[in-house]
């Protein structure tokens, strides 16, 4: 696997998901990485809800790591400044390799990581293809990143093929489950959550998925917003109840996730565009630290109201709705009906337009 770099949000989205932890059987790692240096490894994992970090002394080379695991879980080890993603289960597992080169790890003993692997091999030219394309689009002068991305939608269609025929081919394998959960289109999650065996949908991470159906089921467009209460920066309780009547914007977002704040002002030229004619919005921050989260609100010049039960990306409202990843919003109509989800920049601006005009 490659060293990579997550943004926090995507990174913590993704452990969420896949959770597929609880008190369990023993499960022991063994590594011996060449050159390595005597120190510590840090290995990072969510736990019966829990994100937990775990440290391991090296010596001579080698080190070794026990807990208890229910079921398959995904684990970033960091060795060094490198990040090596691999899943653990109950038993022993091998990891061998050169420790400053994390594309020759070898891990034995891992079943849901060999089929991790025979996906990869699977997508390896999607992989490389996209890569190409993601840097060419950086590159590329503004006329011609339209072409670009036209380019990276058919690698993103023939990729979301590969996935189907991985899942239908291997309907009993945890790393199915795994790559349902990377998914985030409603409809798409439900078919492929239908390929599954009964064996998997019966786990825990399996049911987790169901229940994230669940709340998928709750935001989707035609669906009515059920009243919540949050409080605001200055502790006073704010009911969404209070906003009908109005087109209200629901806004997800928090102080560490950069798209968020770049996206702001484009949701602030909207909102003084049609403020005058009734629209609201409703920041909803992800954040778990005050005083972040109200100087994020003063730096951006956040005029409407914001709310956070300051739960991180636990916070209530979100999980209600399956929101995990960020920017995310929901437009709802002055009865509390969502009419709309996900519209930024120009999009948003065209829908109030219709709506307004």
């Amino acid at each position: 696997m490659k060293k990579k770099n997550f943004s926090r949000y995507i990174l913590f989205a993704i452990l969420s998901i896949l959770s597929l932890t609880g008190s369990g059987q023993n499960t022991t790692l063994s590594a011996h990485l060449k050159e390595l240096s005597n120190g510590a490894v840090t290995l990072f994992y969510m736990k019966d809800g829990l994100s937990i970090v775990d440290t391991s002394l090296i010596q001579n080379e080698r080190f070794e790591w026990s807990t208890d695991l229910l079921e398959p879980t995904r684990i970033t080890l960091t060795v060094g400044s490198s990040f090596y993603h691999f899943f653990a289960e109950p038993g022993n597992i091998q990891l061998n390799g050169i420790a400053d080169r994390t594309d020759t790890y070898v891990l034995k003993g891992s079943s849901v990581q060999r089929d991790a692997d025979l996906f990869d091999a699977f997508t390896k030219d999607l992989r490389h293809t996209w890569d190409s394309l993601y840097t060419a689009l950086r590159e590329a002068p503004a006329e011609q990143k339209a072409i670009i991305e036209k380019e990276r939608k058919v690698v993103r269609s023939q990729n979301d093929k590969r996935v189907e025929a991985f899942i239908l081919n291997n309907p009993a394998s945890s790393y199915s489950l795994y790559l349902i959960g990377l998914e985030r289109d409603f409809s798409r999650i439900r078919y492929l959550y239908s390929l599954l065996d009964d064996s998997v949908k019966q786990t825990f991470a399996g049911d987790k998925v169901a229940k994230k159906l669940g709340a998928l089921s709750r935001s989707q467009v035609g669906e009515q917003i059920k009243d919540f209460t949050q409080p605001d920066t200055l502790g006073n309780s704010i009911s969404f109840n209070e906003f009908k009547g109005h087109y209200v914007l629901i806004d997800f977002w928090a102080s560490w996730c950069i798209p968020c704040r770049v996206e702001n002002p484009n949701v602030l030229k909207v909102y003084n565009k049609y403020k005058e004619k009734g629209f609201e919005v409703i920041g909803i921050s992800l954040d778990d630290k005050m005083q972040s989260w109200k100087k994020a609100i003063r730096d951006d010049k956040l005029p409407w109201v914001n709310v956070s039960d300051l739960k991180g990306a636990k916070n209530d409202v979100a999980i209600a709705y399956a929101i995990e990843f960020i920017p995310s919003n929901l437009l709802v109509d002055p009865s509390g009906k969502i009419i709309a989800k996900d519209l930024r920049g120009d999009a948003l601006d065209q829908k109030l337009a219709e709506l307004y005009d």
